[in-house]
């Protein structure tokens, strides 16, 4: 076998093990969402109340991106995925305890600590592919990426519907331990099998803020647009469904859980739904024309709702439709970021990149319990429109070079 051979079949090998420890912890994360939002929300919690739950978990995962990206370039990508495991499964652990003598205070720590190990875990999986891929294949970036991205979203539906389930069948602490082993068995597989990568001690702290434009105007556009979904889907959504049209846990959690894996499948596909090949790519005005379109979706629901449409079926129909045009917009979005990241510097660009998408989802958590509480889902749906368009702006002003 042939020297290129080999080293094509290894980087397949990393890659297969850096994909399967993102999906377990992925699975992980999704169903620990949905079980602190169903537990708490059974528990008396208001819209505003819930949202908060998950403060620290979107503000500490907007830091650790950005430090994130730094400790990746400094100690190797191999051992902040293990870290994010380590970091994942002792949040769980917090958990465990008696959650009716402990504050809400305490459950945002340990939300903290896993907003932490998701963004670490992201952030090294994502960069890895660049890596991992020789300068002769960077041309299937955006299949490697696609597939990746797809594939989480994918697991993290099957992740809220596992939580709606598991909370169902065996309550709170049993799901939480049943995750712990799954993450301590996938911890232990890592450490088995992944090749240790070293990072470059050279790299300096005072390099943590991107200087490249495209960079910049990317995570701008990020922000907006994660920002957009989370505004009405994290808070307002879910408990709409469950406070207004009476549904069950299980139909909850089903039925984002299922949204989740369509967005998934869609993204995996993403290259063949825009015509890209591995000698075309996609580019500022993909994310332009795919940005517009999204941006009528969310107003589209609102006034089918405001009209008194069936409530239920439009919220479902118009979920899949927006679903998968947003699938679209996030894997372009994620394929050039890794693009236009330097080689020698991925983790620090992809981390500041996901800095901003983390900083989008805390803003949208925030606003999604609020303006629900104060204004109801219609509201919601508006304000979305308006962030898509403008992180549909922001991207227009990414330069067609770097």
């Amino acid at each position: 076998m042939s020297p290129s051979v080999m080293a094509s079949h290894s980087a397949l090998h990393q890659y297969l093990t850096v994909t399967l420890s993102y999906w377990a912890f992925t699975l992980s994360d999704g169903a620990l969402r949905m079980l602190i939002l169903l537990f708490f929300h059974q528990q008396g919690y208001s819209p505003l109340e819930l949202a908060a739950l998950f403060l620290l978990y979107e503000f500490f995962g907007m830091v650790t991106n950005l430090y994130g990206g730094w400790l990746g370039s400094r100690i190797g990508l191999t051992y902040t995925l293990q870290l994010g495991l380590l970091l994942q499964i002792l949040a769980l652990s917090l958990l465990l305890v008696d959650l009716s003598v402990v504050t809400a205070l305490y459950v945002m720590a340990a939300q903290a600590i896993s907003g932490i190990a998701k963004d670490l875990s992201k952030m090294s999986a994502k960069s890895s592919i660049k890596l991992l891929l020789p300068d002769d294949e960077q041309n299937r970036l955006y299949r490697w990426i696609s597939l990746l991205t797809g594939s989480k979203n994918t697991l993290k539906g099957l992740g809220y519907f596992l939580g709606g389930a598991l909370l169902a069948l065996t309550g709170f602490q049993n799901s939480i331990l049943a995750l712990d082993i799954l993450l301590g068995l996938t911890l232990i597989a890592s450490l088995l099998f992944l090749e240790k990568r070293q990072g470059n001690l050279k790299v300096k702290f005072s390099e943590l803020l991107s200087k490249n434009a495209i960079i910049n105007r990317l995570s701008m556009a990020r922000f907006f647009l994660f920002c957009s979904r989370d505004i009405w889907f994290v808070i307002a959504l879910p408990v709409y469904l469950q406070s207004q049209l009476g549904w069950q846990f299980v139909e909850v959690s089903g039925l984002l859980a299922g949204w989740i894996i369509f967005y998934g499948i869609v993204q995996a596909l993403a290259p063949r739904v825009t015509g890209q090949t591995e000698t075309t790519h996609p580019d500022r005005q993909t994310l332009v024309q795919w940005g517009f379109l999204l941006s009528s979706l969310p107003a589209l629901i609102a006034l089918a709702l405001y009209l008194n449409m069936p409530p239920g079926i439009t919220l479902i129909l118009g979920l899949l439709v927006f679903g998968a045009c947003f699938a679209i917009n996030s894997s372009v979005h994620s394929y050039l970021i890794v693009a236009f990241a330097q080689r020698d510097a991925v983790s620090m660009d992809v981390g500041f990149y996901y800095m901003a998408n983390a900083g989008g989802r805390l803003v949208g958590t925030l606003l999604s319990g609020f303006l629900y509480q104060v204004s109801g889902l219609l509201t919601c749906l508006i304000v979305s429109s308006v962030l898509i368009v403008l992180s549909t702006l922001a991207a227009q002003t990414i330069p067609t070079s770097d």
